[in-house]
């Protein structure tokens, strides 16, 4: 639960990052600031559907950030399931359309990372397809342990945009060559697939150590894996807030 709480605060933190950084340019129409943001090459004047395509990745992607957080609460499940149920469609659909505004842009503009990048934000932006898509269809086919698992799997991916940046906002505790401007150096590389993949494993870790016939083992890697988690969280946020 504290994990939880940690990532819905700092996930509604991120949200607020979103809207006054990206969300309030793309509707004043002062786009040209999108490149003074935590990512440069953002916008390009001539390339209208990169720009769209980018455009739609922050809208939806703070709305499902919000939704990602309802949904951990486990009143709206249990207390009203149409709620949950309604809410959940909604997730699933922005988590789509956030991958494809993000698949979009790689294809169109491509990333200021280069290669390397593409293809670690192109395999987050498929796996977070995947996991809406099964998520809904398990749902659907009432497998309820199915679904959860998918649902999980699906949220671990929701929040690794936030984590990206507060990853990046506790490396610069630390002074060392690994970042570039041009995101280009071997810890950039490395937080182009490292942002989302351990929490794909942590996520597996929890599922697995919730079954009834998991060892002490598996039980205790889990709970170590969500301090850690716990830590990173709580640091990244601090660091990150203080730059609001």
């Amino acid at each position: 639960m504290v994990l939880v709480a940690l990532l819905s605060v700092s996930g509604l933190q991120f949200v607020l990052y979103i809207a006054l950084t990206y969300i309030v340019r793309l509707f004043d129409g002062d786009l040209d600031r999108w490149n003074g943001g935590f990512l440069p090459g953002l916008y390009s004047p001539e390339n209208a559907g990169a720009t769209g395509s980018i455009g739609l990745h922050f809208v939806t992607g703070a709305v499902v950030m919000v939704l990602g957080c309802v949904q951990l609460i486990p009143v709206i499940r249990t207390r009203w399931p149409v709620v949950h149920r309604w809410i959940g469609r909604l997730y699933v659909a922005t988590a789509i359309l956030t991958a494809i505004g993000g698949l979009g842009f790689i294809v169109l503009q491509r990333t200021v990372g280069g290669i390397v990048m593409d293809v670690g934000f192109g395999l987050y932006g498929l796996l977070m397809i995947l996991s809406a898509v099964q998520a809904i269809r398990y749902a659907r086919a009432r497998d309820f342990d199915r679904h959860r698992a998918w649902a999980v799997r699906l949220f671990a991916l929701v929040i690794a945009s936030w984590l990206y940046r507060m990853q990046y906002g506790l490396s610069t505790l630390v002074d060392f060559d690994g970042r570039t401007t041009d995101f280009r150096g071997w810890f950039d590389y490395t937080m182009d697939f490292f942002f989302y993949l351990p929490n794909l494993a942590i996520a597996e870790l929890y599922l697995r150590a919730r079954r009834v016939n998991s060892s002490v083992a598996m039980r205790g890697a889990a709970v170590a894996a969500l301090l850690v988690s716990v830590a990173v969280v709580a640091g990244g946020a601090y660091v990150q807030l203080q730059r609001l």
